[in-house]
Protein backbone atom coordinates (compact mmCIF):
# COMPACT_ATOMS: atom_id res chain seq x y z
CA UNK A 1 0.00 0.00 0.00
CA UNK A 2 1.58 3.14 -0.62
CA UNK A 3 1.41 6.28 0.91
CA UNK A 4 -0.39 9.34 -0.34
CA UNK A 5 1.72 12.41 0.40
CA UNK A 6 -0.15 15.06 1.75
CA UNK A 7 0.08 18.64 1.09
CA UNK A 8 -0.43 21.16 3.61
CA UNK A 9 -1.79 24.39 2.65
CA UNK A 10 -0.15 27.43 3.68
CA UNK A 11 -1.50 30.95 3.75
CA UNK A 12 1.24 33.73 2.90
CA UNK A 13 -1.23 37.01 2.84
CA UNK A 14 -0.58 39.18 5.12
CA UNK A 15 -2.75 38.90 9.01
CA UNK A 16 -4.52 42.28 7.49
CA UNK A 17 -5.96 40.39 4.70
CA UNK A 18 -6.89 36.86 6.89
CA UNK A 19 -9.05 38.96 9.17
CA UNK A 20 -6.74 39.51 12.43
CA UNK A 21 -7.07 37.52 15.54
CA UNK A 22 -7.42 38.79 18.83
CA UNK A 23 -4.22 36.88 19.48
CA UNK A 24 -2.81 38.99 17.14
CA UNK A 25 -4.45 42.23 17.94
CA UNK A 26 -3.41 42.08 21.46
CA UNK A 27 0.11 40.89 21.12
CA UNK A 28 0.39 44.25 18.74
CA UNK A 29 -1.37 45.96 21.90
CA UNK A 30 0.80 44.37 24.38
CA UNK A 31 4.09 45.40 22.41
CA UNK A 32 2.85 48.72 22.01
CA UNK A 33 2.17 49.36 25.34
CA UNK A 34 6.06 47.70 26.65
CA UNK A 35 7.61 50.15 24.33
CA UNK A 36 6.14 53.22 25.20
CA UNK A 37 6.45 53.03 28.88
CA UNK A 38 9.76 52.74 28.24
CA UNK A 39 9.83 55.85 26.17
CA UNK A 40 11.06 54.12 22.91
CA UNK A 41 9.66 54.95 19.12
CA UNK A 42 9.55 52.25 16.91
CA UNK A 43 12.68 53.06 15.28
CA UNK A 44 14.12 52.55 18.85
CA UNK A 45 12.54 49.29 19.51
CA UNK A 46 13.02 48.38 15.84
CA UNK A 47 17.07 49.00 16.43
CA UNK A 48 17.20 47.33 19.86
CA UNK A 49 15.54 44.03 18.29
CA UNK A 50 17.35 43.84 15.36
CA UNK A 51 13.69 44.41 12.79
CA UNK A 52 12.55 46.83 10.55
CA UNK A 53 10.50 49.79 11.69
CA UNK A 54 7.62 48.96 9.23
CA UNK A 55 7.77 45.51 10.52
CA UNK A 56 7.16 47.06 14.19
CA UNK A 57 4.55 49.04 13.45
CA UNK A 58 2.78 46.57 11.56
CA UNK A 59 2.99 44.13 14.28
CA UNK A 60 1.44 46.80 16.33
CA UNK A 61 -1.32 47.46 15.14
CA UNK A 62 -1.68 43.42 14.38
CA UNK A 63 -1.65 43.37 10.49
CA UNK A 64 1.43 41.43 10.59
CA UNK A 65 1.49 38.03 12.49
CA UNK A 66 5.16 37.42 14.65
CA UNK A 67 7.41 34.62 14.28
CA UNK A 68 8.72 32.78 17.38
CA UNK A 69 11.88 34.45 16.47
CA UNK A 70 10.64 37.97 16.50
CA UNK A 71 8.87 37.39 19.55
CA UNK A 72 12.09 36.18 20.99
CA UNK A 73 13.89 39.61 19.75
CA UNK A 74 11.34 41.40 20.54
CA UNK A 75 11.04 40.13 24.19
CA UNK A 76 14.61 40.58 24.56
CA UNK A 77 14.84 44.19 23.38
CA UNK A 78 12.13 44.61 26.13
CA UNK A 79 13.90 42.67 28.93
CA UNK A 80 11.29 40.04 29.05
CA UNK A 81 10.85 36.22 28.32
CA UNK A 82 9.23 35.43 25.07
CA UNK A 83 6.58 34.05 27.47
CA UNK A 84 5.92 37.18 29.42
CA UNK A 85 5.74 39.06 26.12
CA UNK A 86 2.72 36.35 25.24
CA UNK A 87 1.16 36.50 28.39
CA UNK A 88 1.07 40.05 27.82
CA UNK A 89 -1.28 40.47 24.91
CA UNK A 90 -3.38 37.31 26.98
CA UNK A 91 -3.97 39.75 29.45
CA UNK A 92 -5.19 42.53 27.52
CA UNK A 93 -7.77 39.85 25.72
CA UNK A 94 -9.06 38.95 29.17
CA UNK A 95 -9.10 42.51 30.19
CA UNK A 96 -11.33 43.45 26.89
CA UNK A 97 -13.40 40.81 27.76
CA UNK A 98 -14.05 41.69 31.36
CA UNK A 99 -14.79 44.95 30.18
CA UNK A 100 -16.81 43.94 27.29
CA UNK A 101 -19.11 41.69 30.03
CA UNK A 102 -18.82 45.39 32.20
CA UNK A 103 -20.80 47.00 29.19
CA UNK A 104 -23.36 44.49 28.81
CA UNK A 105 -24.26 44.51 32.07
CA UNK A 106 -24.54 48.33 32.15
CA UNK A 107 -26.83 47.95 28.98
CA UNK A 108 -29.26 45.55 30.36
Amino acid sequence: MTQTARKEIVDHRPAGELGSSPLVQNFGIGVRQLRRARGWSQEQLAENSNLNRSYIGEIERGTAIASLVTVEKLATALTLTPSALLTRGESIHQQNLVRGLELMAIAC
